[in-house]
């Protein structure tokens, strides 16, 4: 059954412990987890063991288990060599950490987005990427890219191409940068075969994220689009505290979440329902 998973971005004004206890609360069993205010990835690497264990103990107080840990690394679209391998070192060495969390994947920016004219831009992330993902699976994780906004791979075509040309990328699939940029439905289910993690937060053209009532996103259409591609991996309900980004609008964190929260599930068990008819 198609489980349900919550970011922890959702809450970057409070600690890890605090983000986990609240995101236990809202009834998921699945955290998404990522670099940011409170989870410090120098640290991690440092002591990528005892890191883990003591994220790994809170996990277990509040019954959850990690679905994606999240660790952006953009600067692998730099022109300057030492920055981007700063950014395939720092990545390397925080694999002990995702193994010992015990994520079943972790999810990269594909870089920060450079002018059209500087064409050996996405040379350099394919390099990078292709780096990474076969340190990733060395490490018996699997590594995807979200393609979003101000990224070298903000549009389907370009993520595609990436995949194509990275053996072994996958992809993280939020569907608010994809509303958000008016990219119909059509084009946003043929992602789903490439499609590693899915990220859920209602949005709007210019808008990457709005409150519920005010979203765009046919969330019944999505979830059996989902399950008809045969997706078997965890829906993310990642409501973010980034206000004014590409027209996000500030929401109550809890609130939303709890509301995609249900919506997912009644679509999914309906889809389900009329599935096995």
């Amino acid at each position: 059954m198609l489980e349900f998973s919550c970011h922890t971005w959702a809450f970057t004004d409070l600690t890890l412990p605090e983000a986990l206890g609240t995101i236990a609360r809202l009834g998921f069993r699945y955290v998404d987890i990522g670099s940011g205010s409170n989870l410090n990835t120098a640290r991690a690497a440092e002591n990528p063991r005892k890191a883990a264990a003591d994220i790994r103990a809170d996990l277990d107080l509040f019954n959850l288990k990690v679905s994606d840990l999240y660790l952006m690394l953009p600067r692998i679209s730099m022109p300057e060599e030492d920055r981007r391998q700063k950014e395939v070192d720092q990545f390397k060495a925080l694999l002990p950490f995702a193994v010992a969390l015990g994520t079943p994947g972790i999810t990269l920016s594909p870089g920060l987005v450079h002018p059209a004219e500087d064409v050996e831009a996405l040379d350099r992330v394919t390099a990078a990427l292709r780096e990474m993902v076969k340190s990733g699976k060395e490490a018996g994780l699997q590594v995807s890219i979200e393609p979003h906004m101000d990224s070298m791979a903000q549009t389907p075509d370009v993520a595609m191409k990436l995949v194509k040309d990275v053996p072994g990328l996958t992809l993280t699939l939020d569907w608010a940068q994809m509303v958000c940029q008016d990219i119909f439905h059509e084009e946003i289910i043929k992602l789903l075969p490439q499609t590693r993690h899915i990220q859920m937060r209602q949005a709007a053209r210019a808008q990457l994220q709005t409150p519920f009532e005010r979203g765009r996103i046919d969330i019944p259409l999505v979830m059996k689009d989902i399950q008809a591609a045969g997706y078997g991996g965890v829906v993310c309900v990642e409501y973010m505290n980034t206000p004014g980004w590409h027209g996000m609008i500030p929401v109550n964190a809890v609130q939303e979440s709890a509301k995609m929260r249900d919506a997912l599930r009644d679509a999914r068990d309906k889809a389900s329902t009329i599935r096995h008819k």
